[in-house]
């Protein structure tokens, strides 16, 4: 019987950054700048196409940003040839609007559990806090 070899760290990335710009994150101009299973950042420039109908960035695009980068954490905190991982609950509290500049994510693992990842992730604006979040990722089997 021969033992199982989870992907590396490097096969993960590659396979999201093949499949990256089908996504939402292409649609938004979203970018994973840091991989890692204790957390990751996503990045993107503040422009129109993320803004509600005051002018200001949505909040479901700093939620949307958290998440990612929770999720993508996740993918490097379990074997994914064997689990999968999915946002199960988020919980934000916007704090303050952005209207230009930079926006970043970054989502920091609080708990590891069998069935489960809980990420928090701060989104900044330049700096700034704009919002902070936490996120539940469940980590499930595959079906076999």
């Amino acid at each position: 019987m021969s033992e199982h070899k989870p992907p590396s760290h490097d096969d993960v990335i590659e396979y999201i950054r093949e499949i990256e710009p089908r996504t939402v994150h292409q649609t938004l101009g979203l970018r994973i700048t840091r991989f890692a299973a204790e957390g990751c950042v996503v990045e993107t420039e503040v422009n129109e196409r993320l803004f509600q109908h005051a002018g200001i960035v949505h909040g479901g695009i700093y939620a949307l940003m958290a998440e990612s980068a929770a999720s993508t954490a996740a993918a490097f905190a379990v074997d994914v040839s064997l689990y999968r991982v999915a946002g199960q609950e988020i919980s934000c509290s916007h704090v303050r609007p952005a209207t230009t500049g930079s926006l970043r994510a970054e989502a920091r693992l609080i708990h590891r559990g069998k069935t489960s990842l809980v990420y928090v992730a701060d989104v900044d604006n330049d700096g700034k806090l704009v919002s902070t979040c936490r996120i539940t990722m469940a980590v499930r089997p595959l079906a076999g």
